[in-house]
């Protein structure tokens, strides 16, 4: 796909998403060029899977653009991350959480934004929190001065059919207002970051205020 294309395409779907929802450009394998065709027509989220690709892209393009890490980060790669991004979408432990604290403190960030995941299929081989274990692990977390949880993300569902995350999304959802019910001291419920290239217009009508979008976007990898 041409850098002309990918532009198009990021003026399209900013243009078609309401006003309540931010687009995150999921750049995994993405070239500087890709990621600066879509900061050109307006995205302003870059998301990135692996701290070592975030870094490569915030050299070569620098901080024009908001960095999330939007995929498993292990707590031996906390303080780089700290370093690099602006918000972690991905905190799935007390541990990770421990991490990013420590990090935080070394480096003199006074605080970093991150957001919860979610295992909302309970599926044995992914990454996140199961629903039931999540509060449990937001009230150790909101002991973290330096952490400001402000949200959940969640995958959903590996599928051909987007139709099968929509109880996926919907229990998130409803997690997402329990949290945030709980008025604990660092917890503002404020993203609801769920939904990719095939299944965001289903997550966006579950309540989804944050997606993460490559392939509708770049094109296939």
């Amino acid at each position: 796909m041409t850098l002309d294309e990918i532009q198009k395409n990021a003026r399209d779907l900013l243009a078609s998403l309401p006003a309540h929802v931010t687009l995150v450009a999921a750049a995994k394998k993405r070239t500087p060029g890709e990621i600066e065709a879509v900061l050109a027509a307006g995205v302003r989220i870059i998301g990135h899977n692996y701290v070592q690709e975030a870094e490569q892209s915030i050299q070569a393009i620098g901080r024009i653009a908001q960095w999330h890490c939007i995929g498993h980060l292990q707590s031996n790669k906390a303080r780089k991350a700290v370093a690099l991004f602006d918000r972690i979408e991905t905190v799935d432990s007390f541990s990770l959480g421990q991490a990013l604290h420590k990090a935080c403190e070394q480096l003199g960030r006074e605080s970093l934004a991150v957001l919860i995941e979610i295992n909302s299929a309970s599926e044995p081989n992914k990454t996140g929190v199961r629903p039931e274990e999540a509060a449990a692990l937001v009230r150790k977390l909101s002991t973290l001065e330096r952490l400001r949880i402000e949200g959940l993300m969640t995958m959903g569902p590996f599928s051909d059919d987007p139709e099968d995350a929509r109880p996926a999304f919907c229990l998130t959802r409803e997690l997402f207002e329990r949290l945030g019910a709980l008025s604990l001291p660092r917890v503002e419920m404020r993203h609801l970051s769920m939904g990719m290239s095939d299944s965001y217009a289903m997550a966006i009508a579950e309540g989804a205020t944050m997606v993460r979008i490559g392939s509708a976007l770049f094109g296939p990898r």
